[in-house]
């Protein structure tokens, strides 16, 4: 697999007299586009790359991607010695290169899907699996772009293998939305429900209805959002999907790809890794995930503690008791702080320690827990096989009865949240706030999704899309002091790399830079 770091391509020709070899020949034992795309072999290998470039950087969700989901958003902060992330989080930074690294990560990744698309159609294979290797790549490069389209407005739309001559233009949001639904529309019907063991993990036709509901919400296109979940919730699919009994099983490494799992990405550790470029035959490749070591408490805990929760998430939790009178129990399943055992410090366990041992009665921090280990290990390493949960069927169930509200159902809508508040032992919504209008369900809802999905990466998406920058951003900064430094029109969006606007004269920068 070719090594490619930017979307625009330039070739340099080093020239030398003192060599006769002649540079263009081909390299006999380098794989080419030729010779590589000739079986089926070749293009399981080549989906399964695509796959890999989830993890083969720091810069994605191996590390980087939960930094702009978690620490970009009111739920959290840069809190660590790295400046350079705490002032990107915060809206402080001043270079247009912030965030390139993740961006190119992204590209990297959608190259390897553009050549799965484009080369895998012409191989003699069995037809069905031909055609759900492209499904899979298709969905992959729709969420690629997903992560694009929100985070950087504006990208540009590469859908086949560039040539160094190739210099796209920047798509509009409308046209990348487009895209991304094109892609997951045609994906689904060559998708399967789910897999035998051997391919546990791949992309299902649950994660590419999922996707594109989240798509369609992103855009207010509720009608259309609850049509590509009916399949999940009430249709044919309704039956691979259901809550978990205990709320905390969906966040540990021996409960992954459980029924509550609609999209998963997969890590395995590898406790001998000693670098993260799968394109390099020479390393141990780490195919675990290295965020948990950066997010876990810092000394005297196991992690360096570069991004923390803010406090008012934690409290969020106080507002309601279970019927048997418990603290939430989502609470000490996301987080960890002083109180996540309501019996207080003392009783708090941090990673085999007591909060008390560790950081004494008085400390305030929290930090967030879904992603880490300390429910079976004392330590965190740069190789965590604890799966990422991108789509869990309570989100789902969530969405469903925002959409259901949306289009004037808001009695329908009960049921759905009810369901997932009775697996936390709350109270039925139907019981404690009946007969809601259309504008206070949605802003139950907001708090409902807060609470249940607190830690998961999605509560940036919801803040775009409810308007939170725009509506409540005074609301934002009082809860959130890194608010204090976000200007309307320009921290919407991050700058489109400064790199590739130097290098294609089809780029435009994003407003405000």
């Amino acid at each position: 697999m070719e090594k490619y770091t930017l979307i625009i391509l330039t070739a340099f020709v080093f020239l030398t007299t003192a060599c006769e070899r002649n540079f263009d020949e081909p390299n006999p034992d380098m794989l080419t586009t030729d010779s590589f795309w000739d079986d089926e072999t070749d293009a399981i290998k080549g989906v399964n790359a695509i796959y890999s470039a989830l993890n083969r950087s720091s810069n994605y969700y191996n590390r980087g991607m939960h930094f702009l989901y978690l620490l970009r958003s009111d739920e959290g902060f840069g809190s660590g010695g790295d400046i350079g992330l705490n002032n990107n989080v915060a809206f402080a930074f001043t270079s247009n290169n912030t965030g390139n690294g993740t961006w190119n990560a992204i590209y990297h990744a959608n190259y390897r899907a553009n050549q799965v698309i484009t080369y895998v159609p012409q191989i003699d294979m069995d037809e069905v699996l031909k055609k759900r290797i492209i499904a899979e790549a298709k969905v992959l490069r729709a969420l690629n772009y997903f992560n694009l389209v929100v985070f950087w407005g504006r990208p540009p739309l590469v859908l086949a293998p560039l040539s160094p001559a190739d210099y796209p233009e920047n798509a509009t949001p409308a046209q990348a939305f487009a895209q991304i639904e094109k892609d997951l529309t045609e994906a689904m019907a060559d998708l399967p429900p789910s897999y035998d063991a051997a391919d546990v993990g791949r992309i299902t036709k649950g994660a590419a209805h999922g996707l594109l509901a989240k798509v369609y919400m992103q855009q207010g296109k509720f009608a259309a959002a609850k049509e590509a979940m009916d399949w999940l919730v009430t249709g044919d699919g309704a039956s691979n999907y259901g809550l978990m009994d205990n709320y905390a099983d969906n966040f540990r490494k021996d409960t992954e790809n459980n029924r509550e799992s609609v999209f998963e990405i997969q890590f395995k550790e590898n406790a001998t890794e000693n670098g993260d470029d799968d394109t390099n035959p020479g390393i141990s490749l780490n195919t675990g995930a290295s965020v948990p070591k950066f997010l876990a408490p810092p000394s005297p805990g196991p992690g360096f503690g570069d991004g923390a929760a803010r406090r008012w998430i934690v409290d969020a939790f106080n507002v309601e008791r279970t019927v048997d009178n418990k603290k939430d129990p989502r609470a000490a399943a996301s987080f960890i702080y002083d109180n996540a055992d309501e019996r207080g410090p003392a009783f708090t366990m941090v990673y085999g320690e007591t909060w008390l041992s560790r950081y004494g009665a008085d400390d305030k921090r929290v930090w967030f827990r879904k992603l880490l280990n300390d429910d079976w290990k004392n330590n965190e390493i740069f190789s965590s096989p604890n799966n990422y949960r991108l789509i869990r069927y309570a989100d789902i169930l969530l969405m469903y009865a925002e959409c259901l509200n949306e289009t004037g159902q808001t009695d329908a809508a009960y049921a759905y949240v009810d369901e997932v508040r009775q697996r936390a032992n709350l109270q039925p919504l139907s019981d404690v706030k009946p007969d809601m209008d259309q504008l206070a369900f949605q802003e139950q809802l907001k708090h409902e999704r807060t609470l249940e999905l607190a830690g998961e990466g999605w509560r940036y998406f919801d803040m775009v899309r409810w308007g939170e920058f725009s509506n409540n951003l005074e609301t934002l900064r009082e809860r959130d002091p890194d608010f204090v430094n976000f200007i309307s029109g320009r921290h919407e969006w991050y700058p489109i790399p400064q790199a590739d606007i130097d290098n294609s004269p089809n780029l435009t920068q994003n407003p405000g830079y």
